[in-house]
């Protein structure tokens, strides 16, 4: 049986205090950006999505070493405000972080867009996809990965309706994109393929 995996662990300190984000079957949702540094002094700074009674438990501050597990989430926004697709991280569990930075994802799904392969202007491959990841009950989410190197050279071997196991981590990027008001910037949010897994998360 085909299982679909979404697992994210985060370590990183909390950029702002949780506002509410949204409201859904009577219980509240607050949103909060979350700092992890990169080996290479980068940042990224996904948004993590934690229910009242979750921070009830654990009461977020800015500026606080935060450790998140949860699920990487996408849900199409259709406001005409912002990006089409939002990335966010679910969090099933928050806890105390130890003030350093730990970024893992692993994700097994479908690919529902064929690879993409491209090259950056000094030569190095990458492949772009989408990755479809089920949920328990019957909707997906629907994420944006990209490979390189080696890697990428394998994923552009796939085709649409392949599973695709890996480990990697969420990263964000800034990008300007231009509307009829002038131009704008904007985060994207993605996963970075690291490597390539079986279904039990094994290289």
């Amino acid at each position: 049986m085909e299982v679909s995996r979404n697992y994210v662990e985060l370590w990183g300190v909390a950029d702002a205090e949780p506002v509410l984000s949204h409201e859904n079957h009577g219980q509240r949702f607050f949103k909060f950006p979350l700092r992890v540094e990169r080996l290479s002094g980068q940042t990224d700074v996904p948004v993590v999505v934690a229910s009242e009674n979750l921070l009830r438990r654990f009461p977020v501050k800015a500026r606080q070493p935060v450790r998140v597990v949860g699920q990487l989430r996408s849900f199409n926004n259709k406001s005409g405000q912002g990006s089409r697709l939002v990335i966010t991280v679910l969090a099933q569990e928050l806890g105390a972080g130890d003030g350093g930075s730990f970024n893992r994802i692993e994700l097994s799904g479908v690919l529902c867009k064929q690879p993409y392969l491209r090259r950056t202007p000094l030569g190095r491959s990458i492949c772009d996809v989408i990755l479809a990841v089920n949920r328990h009950y019957g909707r997906a989410d629907y994420l944006p990965c990209i490979a390189w190197g080696q890697v990428a050279g394998e994923v552009v071997r796939m085709s649409v309706g392949d599973r695709l196991s890996l480990e990697g981590r969420v990263q964000s990027r800034t990008y300007t994109k231009m509307l009829d008001s002038g131009p704008v910037e904007r985060v994207a949010f993605e996963v970075s393929i690291m490597q390539l897994t079986d279904d039990e998360g094994e290289p």
